[in-house]
């Protein structure tokens, strides 16, 4: 038998859905219309109402799980994943029951994830639409900007319920939430996993003669913003700082300093120009003031970077020491060399311009000394390329 697209990619369809009597069934048949059965799991999150006989009309020939007490849309999907990954499903196509999405939008997902492996694929809905809550629209710019913060991705929809998710790296992901928050962690830690994102646009329905809502907006925004909280301080101590440190970010560091095609007089310049603004008196701003100037001068920023941490706090002290050094032959006050190991703000005060003074012609001085010695450096163990691009 030739295998559908669903099948082909290797995913299932999970649909969570609790006391949405009025619209799964016919969820259920849209999904079926494109979608082979063996492929759909229904995760019954403890209903009251008439879901069990609905569910029962498919014996069979779907998959029902279900939960015995309502214990939430996130450890319903939870549930979900959990059965796909025992079941060697590849993929994960998420839908909701309360008849916002169309099933006719399952043959798109299914192509973009053939043509996105290995990517999570976010049904993005037009949030502007006519017939589209207030507070939903609210609700989901809320959510893309903590999403942004929290992983530096921009999405149009992070709230969908319309998704296709990649389960190798939810193997190995221990999820915390239950509830409706747990849409906005599993994305955020995949975000942290580096796996890729693309925003899918679908359609989207709100009847309110026939949705039922679950979300509850006093408590359900009160989790998602203890969430945020917990996912923000995580990104500053965990994200950020691999993110910084991570493989390609060495890369592109080591091709930026190393740059073949950059002449030794262009290098030399950039680690004199890094010198200069480190002893510039312009304490906590050097960099602020210097890339900027480096990247107009077209120097090497790397160079330039790591020459401007001389400025660092351990060399503070001589700095400003050789800088009084300097300055007493250009006014009329003189320094104390014991008073190396008791400066303090007082003494640069009373000193302010003999220190400004020496400051800037110690940074002139440095400027031409490191920029000489490092053009004789590089010309002794660095051949001159032959072609010179101008970046």
């Amino acid at each position: 038998m030739e295998k559908t697209g669903i099948e082909q990619i290797n995913a299932c369809v999970l649909i969570p859905t609790y006391n949405n009597e009025k619209t799964l069934q016919r969820v259920i048949d849209g999904v079926l219309e494109f979608v082979p059965a063996h492929t759909v799991i229904v995760i019954n999150d403890g209903a009251t109402d008439s879901t069990p006989e609905i569910l029962s009309r498919y014996e069979n020939r779907i998959t029902v799980l279900k939960n015995e007490v309502n214990s939430g849309k996130g450890y319903s999907l939870r549930k979900g994943f959990h059965h796909a990954c025992e079941k060697g499903y590849a993929y994960a196509i998420t839908m909701d029951s309360d008849g916002q999405h169309y099933p006719s939008d399952l043959p798109k997902m299914i192509r973009e994830c053939s043509e996105n492996p290995d990517t999570v694929l976010m049904g993005s809905r037009n949030m502007e639409q006519e017939g589209v809550p207030g507070k939903s629209s609210f609700g989901n710019k809320f959510s893309n900007f903590w999403f942004k913060v929290e992983t530096l991705i921009s999405l149009p929809d992070t709230q969908t319920g319309f998704r296709v998710y990649p389960l190798k790296p939810l193997k190995k992901m221990r999820l915390f939430t239950t509830k409706f928050e747990l849409e906005i962690e599993v994305i955020v830690r995949l975000a942290w996993k580096n796996v890729a994102f693309k925003p899918v646009p679908i359609q989207v329905k709100y009847d309110p003669d026939e949705r039922v809502s679950h979300f509850r907006p006093g408590r359900d925004f009160f989790r998602i913003s203890v969430l945020n909280s917990v996912l923000f301080i995580c990104a500053l101590l965990y994200f950020y700082p691999k993110k910084l440190i991570s493989k390609q970010t060495w890369i592109a560091i080591k091709n930026e300093a190393i740059k073949p095609q950059e002449s030794n007089l262009r290098k030399s310049l950039s680690l004199g120009f890094g010198i200069f603004m480190g002893i510039f008196p312009i304490w906590g701003f050097q960099l602020m003031i210097g890339i900027p100037l480096a990247i107009l001068f077209r120097l090497n920023k790397v160079l330039f970077i790591t020459a401007a941490n001389i400025s660092i706090p351990p060399m503070i002290p001589f700095i400003v020491y050789a800088s009084f050094l300097v300055g007493q032959y250009f006014t009329s006050n003189s320094i104390d060399p014991a008073q190396l190991l008791h400066f303090d703000l007082e003494t640069i005060k009373a000193n302010t311009v003999q220190y400004f003074i020496g400051a800037i012609i110690l940074a002139c001085i440095a400027f031409v000394v490191t920029t000489a010695i490092s053009y004789l450096l590089f010309s002794l163990f660095r051949k001159e390329p032959k072609a010179i691009e101008m970046d």
